[in-house]
């Protein structure tokens, strides 16, 4: 049966985005986002919460929810296991895309840019800064592989903790880091009858240009 969401909307109302008011540096602003984003979501929602698009190597997209875990001018940090989905997509076309949602404050961020591997010592110290249960789930996991069950994986998590009985957990070599390089953010604050903020920054020349978009 037919499902129709057509009715589903809400009128945004909270804030603008004046040319006159608005950072030069997209990266700024980021932050300031980011910030004022951690103050006011509430759980379930995280605000460093993301969903991170790639694209395989036939040109297929795919997308998922992760956790940014770092933020610098030199990019946007998150984790994950080398020989996933996700890592091997990267590996072949080392170009993502990141969009943000933060609903208390009817704001939306989208980030892309090129893709690198972190240096082995940032990926060795975020690993060893987790939860053992989480550093000892990136050791059992195949991260993307079929599994028989759900018996069958807390056998693997299960030989994973024997092995390591006694023992310093190190980061394993398929499991680490990855910096998006920005070279595009727009940000989007909702606004009344549709009529949206959209600011648009993209890197020329090592300088960030600005420009508004129609909605």
């Amino acid at each position: 049966m037919p499902l129709s969401l057509a009715e589903m909307r809400r009128s945004y109302t909270l804030d603008g985005l004046q040319d006159d008011l608005t950072m030069d540096d997209p990266l700024v602003m980021f932050r300031q986002w980011m910030q004022q984003a951690r103050e006011t979501e509430s759980a379930p929602v995280e605000a460093n919460s993301m969903a991170l698009a790639t694209v395989d190597s036939a040109g297929r997209p795919h997308c998922r929810i992760l956790l940014l875990k770092g933020f610098s001018d030199e990019g946007f940090t998150f984790f994950g296991h080398y020989q996933s989905d996700k890592g091997l997509q990267l590996a072949s076309n080392p170009y993502a895309a990141m969009t943000f949602f933060w609903p208390s404050l009817e704001r939306q961020v989208r980030i892309e840019g090129q893709v690198s591997r972190l240096a082995s010592q940032l990926s060795d110290a975020y690993f060893d800064s987790r939860p053992l249960a989480s550093r000892l789930g990136a050791w059992a996991s195949p991260q993307s592989r079929p599994v028989a069950s759900r018996a069958a994986l807390e056998s693997l998590l299960a030989e994973t903790e024997q092995h390591f009985v006694g023992q310093t957990l190190p980061r394993p070599e398929h499991w680490g880091g990855y910096c998006l390089h920005p070279e595009r953010l727009e940000f989007w604050q909702g606004r009344a009858d549709r009529l949206h903020d959209r600011l648009d920054y993209r890197v020329q020349n090592g300088v960030w240009q600005r420009s508004r978009l129609a909605p």
